[in-house]
């Protein structure tokens, strides 16, 4: 987890410096829209390359989503330690079932 605090941080100080020529502080100004749309992109992205059982693309893709995630997260001031809390509450729930609800797929 050490490296996404140091990424996260990175992108922390990329937001608070607004550096000409940053991509990360043109993802902040363009704003959450921006962001929220490099998210879905990357996102489709690993898919794609996840369906094509390509491991090298696919591991590039996870990285650039996790990378946006973050810039996300920082926008919403959500931090790794956020993460981690939600984390360890689903750990302390392991081996517990969940009752999944039924959907109706003819509506």
């Amino acid at each position: 987890m050490d490296l996404i605090k140091n990424e996260y941080q990175v992108i922390i100080d990329r937001k608070n410096e607004k550096a000409e020529g940053s991509y990360t502080a043109y993802l902040f100004e363009q704003g959450l829209d921006k962001i929220l749309k490099k998210v879905g992109e990357e996102c489709t992205e690993m898919v794609i390359a996840a369906k094509n059982n390509d491991k090298e693309e696919t591991v590039y893709e996870v990285t650039d989503l996790i990378y946006h995630t973050l810039v996300m997260m920082a926008n919403q001031g959500i931090t790794p330690e956020d993460i981690e809390a939600e984390l360890e509450k689903r750990a302390a729930k392991r081996g517990n079932l969940k009752t999944f609800h039924q959907v109706d797929k003819n509506s």
